[in-house]
């Protein structure tokens, strides 16, 4: 019995799909479905995503980008990968424009909001692979333990939680909010 083998899907074709209703990351070529999240997960990204998204603005420091945003992080085979919210410092966002497809490489701080069916050991590859592809900070944002885990490297780990103030750094000027503050 022989293997049918399937040509891996490129990017392109990822940006060209129909519109099924659901969310798609490619992560080597496979094509992974990502479900609907829920009320939680939705209600913490928008209160994260809102003080970002102004401060950015307000500042002209940027663009922050919604979860539909593909970032091409890997190429033949393909990996895009598309966070829950991403910030793009203003000089990379310039030398580019706003592009039709995906933008190349990771953001510049990438926000992961687990999600009930997230496990440790898929987030923690994904946190591998944006800090490989060039992301300067990551924030894995845990509702169900009220957590933000600032990751700098895989070695420069820092786990925020309600009584702390999540600070953008170097990487987002300026921007700090109370932990606390995410959490309905």
């Amino acid at each position: 019995m022989s293997a049918v083998l399937t040509k891996p899907m490129t990017a392109d074709e990822l940006l060209m799909m129909p519109d099924d209703g659901w969310r798609h990351e490619l992560v080597k070529g496979e094509l992974i479905k990502m479900p609907p999240t829920g009320d939680e997960h939705g209600e913490v990204t928008v209160e994260l995503t809102a003080p970002l998204h102004f401060h950015v603005k307000k500042n002209k420091l940027g663009k922050v980008y919604a979860a539909e945003t593909g970032f091409k992080l890997e190429s033949d085979p393909d990996t895009v990968r598309a966070p829950d919210i991403a910030f793009v410092r203003r000089e990379r966002v310039e030398a580019t424009g706003t592009l039709k497809g995906y933008r190349q490489g990771a953001p510049d701080l990438v926000v992961e909001v687990l999600s009930p069916s997230d496990t440790m050991k898929k987030v923690e590859a994904k946190v591998a692979q944006w800090l490989e592809a060039g992301a300067r900070m990551v924030w894995v944002v845990s509702p169900k333990l009220r957590t933000v885990t600032v990751y700098r490297s895989l070695t420069n780990i820092v786990v925020l939680t309600e009584k702390d103030t999540l600070d953008g750094g170097d990487v987002v000027p300026g921007f700090q909010i109370r932990v606390a503050e995410i959490f309905p």
